[in-house]
């Protein structure tokens, strides 16, 4: 059987020099020459309905019964689409999905937690003239794409979670719009030091692959690197700390408190308030006492009032820092073994987009014990403000007077 690249290729070749009736006819033809699925893997390869190349092959009959030729339409004839009749439809598409769209961190594509259906239904209350299938073009014309289940979940899923991303949506444009900064925190995955295989594949003389270990056992000596990230979403701008030490609510915060003494402070000069988005878990997490006692001491040093919101549980992946930031640092270090701390901070320091993404890294080697536990008197020395929206995710901690 020919391969799909082959078919492809002719299908793109012929198709052009074909008017509309005969395409439909060679598309059949070529669907019947592959036997059972044949429709199906044309229609794929072709960009063309099943419905279109099962047309062509009742035409193939009819032509041999010699049944006289139908009209062959005139190139651009036809309805005209829904998007001409109703200019403003796709931004109105863009409107009803965009408070709930969703972001794969590893992929440009996005998708909606509405379904076409429901789509549908708002867009015919706004009087727009629609079927689920005039959504659904659209909806691919807009860049969105229908994605199968992926295990990315890592807790309950919460009835509120698209209210919390519309919350956190609405702050952040608040804040963007008076010029104070809007942070997005994590910690990446912890990276084995040494020579171990990274993921990916880079381009290098033939057969002469870059050769690391065959187990990836942890090596005592070079140990393990923890970067904690902060990402400022207006300047499109990454602030990277690796640790060597244990990821701690204490470490987190250590690395925002740089961040703003060497960056945030400079970028933002008029500013008494910073907007932190977080991850509901780990050491940012909304449960973590030791973070919020360690935000309560950079906000005294700082003099800063500042608002955390935290994603929903099963939600981390959707952080923006994993997909404007992570993932573009996973991109350029892949297929490079991160022998030394060096290599990791130099990597990471080099990671560029082309919509103007610089980033900085610098190294922790402070040690950050574990274990460690607020009492009930610290507790209660938190000058801490809970929103009237699920509190225990929005909160503003205020300095102590």
């Amino acid at each position: 059987m020919e391969k799909d690249d082959i078919i492809k290729a002719r299908i793109e070749t012929v198709l052009p020099m074909l008017n509309e009736r005969q395409a439909r006819i060679y598309l059949s033809a070529e669907a019947q020459s592959i036997g059972w699925g044949g429709k199906s893997k044309i229609a794929q390869l072709s960009s063309v309905t099943r419905r279109t190349i099962a047309k062509g092959e009742i035409e193939s009959l009819l032509k041999e019964d010699n049944t006289p030729q139908t009209r062959i339409r005139k190139a651009g004839g036809g309805r005209k689409k829904a998007i001409e009749h109703q200019p403003k439809i796709l931004q109105a598409i863009e409107d009803i999905v965009s408070p709930h769209t969703m972001g794969n961190p590893m992929n440009p594509l996005i998708w909606t937690s509405k379904s076409i259906r429901k789509i549908t239904a708002e867009l015919l209350t706004l009087g727009y003239k629609v079927s689920h299938e005039v959504v659904r073009q659209c909806l691919i014309e807009l860049g969105y794409s229908l994605q199968a289940n992926k295990k990315t979940k890592e807790g309950g899923d919460s009835p509120d979670r698209d209210a919390q991303f519309e919350h956190i949506n609405k702050i952040a444009k608040e804040f963007a719009k008076s010029n104070d900064p809007v942070i997005s925190v994590d910690c990446k995955k912890k990276e084995l030091v040494g020579e171990y295989k990274n993921n990916g594949q880079e381009w290098t003389p033939t057969k002469n692959p870059i050769e690391v270990n065959v187990y990836d056992f942890i090596d005592k000596t070079n140990g393990k690197a923890s970067p904690y990230g902060v990402y400022d979403i207006q300047n499109n701008r990454g602030w990277v700390n690796v640790g060597t030490s244990s990821d701690t609510a204490t470490f987190a915060v250590s690395t925002i408190r740089d961040w703003w003494k060497q960056e945030g402070s400079i970028l933002y000069p008029s500013s008494n308030r910073l907007y932190i988005n977080a991850d509901g878990g780990g050491s940012n997490g909304s449960r973590n006492h030791l973070w919020k006692a360690e935000l309560q001491q950079f906000s005294n040093e700082s003099g800063l009032c500042i608002h955390v919101s935290h994603f929903p549980p099963g939600t981390s992946k959707w952080n923006k820092i994993e997909h404007r930031l992570f993932a573009y640092i996973s991109k350029n270090w892949r297929a490079k073994p991160l022998t030394s701390l060096l290599v990791i901070i130099s990597l990471i320091g080099a990671t560029t987009t082309t919509t103007g993404l610089t980033v900085k890294a610098t190294l922790d080697e402070k040690i950050y014990l574990t274990g460690i536990k607020v009492t009930e008197q610290e507790k209660k020395k938190l000058n801490i403000i809970r929103n009237d929206f699920h509190g225990e995710w929005n909160y503003v901690i205020a300095p102590n007077l």
